[in-house]
């Protein structure tokens, strides 16, 4: 083996090569009774002595299995071999010698295609990952393992382990579930020590959640097995398990009872065993092994020697090839001890790298965890801000009243941008955010986007202008919200650094095929403009340049980041050109699919100048009472009369036994959300219009929204005009739409 290995390592020139086939050829007239067609009962045999905890035997057993890999030159038994050997010494506490194993079936895979092979080699990886306290990358590498092989025995092996580090992390539940699984296992090779090994783990568990009496259920099953296979560790396992148990439950006779049973198993075969092991240290088998290689080759030496059928010239290479190989095992064990050193630094300070990292994922996700948490939580005082401003300012307040309501409204509005901006980033960062699919009009939502933004153009003194190219396909498929959120953002950007000037949108048609069309954006100005070295940094979070423009036009600098992580979602990539005191050009290009056939169009557009509120009557479903008496009010500008519901079974009982033009529903409550009573009422009333009103949260989808089957969302806190749009639109449209 060392030969052979020292050949495929190290490239040995042509005389190692000589002197090695004149071995294999003296190799191949001897007549070993050990074959290939004996692995399989070595194997049978190397696993039954393990479960008996027979280490010695084992590893005869392996050194068997080990010969006929060489002899054959089979490198998958050979990585088969080295697998068990370290997973022997691993279940026995060697982790040097385990390692040493593993890092020699680590070479071989390098040129060996072998799927089992790797997958038994990352659920080893995953083992010692486990030893180490590594308990997530621990569960990677074996859901990795999982992945390569569905070989039941390997399966069965990855639950258990699974169920050590479920424990290890207090998830009680998902470890209790692999242990049952395992108890009633069909394994045909480790069937009733994976059973015992799981009844011992699931009375650990028993034990620490204070359930005693299904402790000593599952120790005396363990115990059962073990006694009936002769599994002595797991018996002492089980003595001890049981001892503990009896005494922590005041059962002092039961527990002294099996503590003698342990004292006695300690005194006689666990010890004996336990002695051998200790004495068979990992260099110990290392160096055997070495000089089990060189003893054959002498004794094949010695063999060619009393051969008369031999020329001299066979038996003065064969000597001198021993010779060599004696030397380079000397030195090989020499360099393996340097080696071990020095992979042992290494190692020690990849295991600290590997710790840095996962510090630093915890702490990224602790920092998302709190920013959704807190931007949800603001949304629900802010709702209460801006909802009561607008409604003061609907009372005619005084003059010097108004001007302080006004500051206040801009100032939630503000806020609610930001908040609105971090919960976008969140999501994105998250991987959180799914682009939607759906049939909408492009000029629409580009006209839209420019008429919200009028206003703020004529305060700027500003032409605000859309280029929209006509040739364009009036349906396209896509995500008009995220469309409209990267030109809000972009176009908004642009009136902020644009005073007395000119800023236009553009989109134009590039390309047009069967069922997609390229489309160029681009959002151009004549405002100050943007230095190259601002340029390089102007897409990061929290960047704007500089600290004069931060003062100057304010803004929280997040508006571009958005733009970038969105394009991203499709696919698509932002581009900058800029010169200073001269303006500045965003563009983009963006693929989006198209229905080539247009069907013949019903077309009713509604102002919210249209709606006749007066009469309606609407159910509020809000568990928060501020919110509640917030709606009402705004409602009742509108001569809308409602009912409440404070949560989600009122909303449904309510539903049910009245008649309502529309229900406004919140998703988060206690007891059933948002989502569920929607479900629940769609279940007898398909057509009403419901409206989800709510602040939407990291883990919130708006497509889970409408799949529970809501007509339309509106995010709390939210302007009244959009308020009062979606409510007119959703009642309205539909009767319009029943009457058509």
């Amino acid at each position: 083996m060392i030969a052979i290995l020292l050949n495929k390592r190290a490239g040995l020139k042509w005389p190692f090569l000589l002197c090695l086939i004149l071995c294999i050829q003296t190799t191949i007239a001897q007549n070993d009774g050990n074959s290939a067609s004996n692995v399989k009962e070595i194997f049978n045999d190397f696993m039954r002595y393990r479960h008996e905890n027979n280490v010695d035997k084992a590893l005869e057993t392996l050194s068997q299995a080990a010969n006929i890999a060489e002899r054959n030159e089979d490198s998958k038994l050979l990585l088969d071999t080295y697998h068990q050997y370290a997973r022997l010494f691993l279940e026995e506490g060697d982790y040097e010698t385990a390692i040493f194993y593993w890092d020699r079936a680590s070479i071989l895979l390098k040129d060996t295609s072998y799927s089992f092979g790797q997958a038994f080699h990352l659920y080893l990886d995953a083992s010692l990952r486990y030893s180490e306290g590594n308990n997530f990358q621990a569960l990677k590498q074996l859901e990795e393992s999982r992945k390569l092989s569905n070989n039941r025995n390997l399966t069965n092996n990855i639950l258990l382990q699974e169920a050590y580090i479920y424990t290890n992390i207090e998830k009680y539940n998902d470890a209790i579930k692999n242990l049952h699984a395992l108890i009633v296992n069909s394994d045909d090779k480790e069937r009733a020590y994976l059973a015992t090994r799981a009844n011992l783990q699931l009375a650990k568990i028993s034990v620490t959640l204070n359930d005693l009496e299904e402790g000593i259920v599952h120790s005396k099953a363990a115990l059962e097995l073990a006694e009936k296979h002769g599994f002595s560790k797991e018996i002492k396992n089980a003595y001890e398990q049981l001892s503990n148990i009896y005494e922590a439950n005041g059962n002092y006779s039961e527990s002294l009872l099996y503590a003698k049973g342990l004292s006695k198993m300690k005194d006689s075969i666990f010890n004996v065993e336990k002695a051998k092991l200790d004495a068979n240290t990992a260099d110990k088998v290392r160096f055997e092994h070495q000089m089990n290689e060189l003893n054959k080759l002498q004794a094949k030496n010695e063999e060619l020697s009393e051969s008369k059928n031999r020329s001299e010239i066979t038996a003065i290479l064969t000597s001198a090839f021993l010779t060599i190989i004696s030397l380079l095992a000397v030195s090989l064990f020499r360099n393996n001890q340097i080696k071990l050193k020095t992979n042992d630094l290494l190692y020690t300070k990849n295991k600290e790298l590997e710790l840095a990292r996962d510090a630093a994922v915890s702490a990224m996700e602790a920092k998302t965890n709190f920013l959704s948490t807190v931007t949800h939580e603001l949304r629900t005082p802010l709702y209460a801000v801006t909802g009561l401003t607008h409604l003061l300012l609907e009372e005619n307040p005084s003059e010097h009243q108004k001007e302080h309501l006004k500051s206040l409204k801009f100032s939630g509005e503000y806020l609610l941008n930001f908040i609105n901006d971090i919960l976008q980033i969140n999501k994105i960062d998250a991987e959180k955010l799914e682009p939607l699919n759906i049939e909408f009009k492009l000029h629409k939502v580009l006209d839209d986007v420019v008429e919200s933004l009028q206003q703020n153009a004529h305060e700027k003194k500003t032409e605000l202008i859309l280029d929209y190219d006509p040739t364009i396909p009036k349906k396209l498929m896509g995500d008009p919200i995220k469309l409209s959120q990267i030109f809000m953002n972009l176009v908004g950007n642009a009136l902020k650094f644009t005073k007395n000037g000119r800023v236009e949108v553009i989109a134009k048609m590039l390309k047009k095929e069967e069922d997609q069309v390229k489309i160029y954006f681009e959002v151009r100005d004549n405002g100050i403009g943007i230095s190259e070295d601002q340029q390089k940094n102007i897409f990061e979070s929290f960047e704007q340049g500089s600290i004069q423009i931060n003062r100057e036009y304010g803004g929280t600098g997040l508006g571009l980041t958005i733009v970038k992580s969105l394009l991203g979602l499709f696919g698509s990539t932002i581009h900058l050109e800029s010169e200073l005191d001269h303006g500045s050009s965003f563009y983009f290009e963006m693929d989006l699919d198209y229905e080539s056939k247009e069907g013949d169009e019903i077309a009713f557009e509604l102002n919210l100048d249209e709606f006749q509120f007066k009469g309606l009557h609407v159910l509020i479903v809000e568990d928060n009472k501020i919110n509640q008496v917030i709606t009402k009010k705004m409602l009742t500008k509108k001569e809308i009369t409602c009912d409440i519901a404070n949560n989600g079974n009122e909303a449904i009982d309510m539903a049910k036994n009245n008649t309502y033009d529309a229900i406004l529903m919140d998703i988060h409550m206690p007891g059933i959300s948002g989502e569920e009573a929607t479900r629940q009422i769609r279940k007898f009333d398909t057509v009403i219009p419901i409206i989800a009103l709510t602040a939407i949260s990291l883990d919130d989808s708006l497509d889970s929204f409408y799949d529970a089957g809501c007509n339309d969302v509106v995010t709390k806190p939210f302007k009244p005009e959009v308020f009062y749009q979606k409510i007119g639109e959703n009642i309205f449209r539909s009767k319009m739409e029943g009457s058509i």
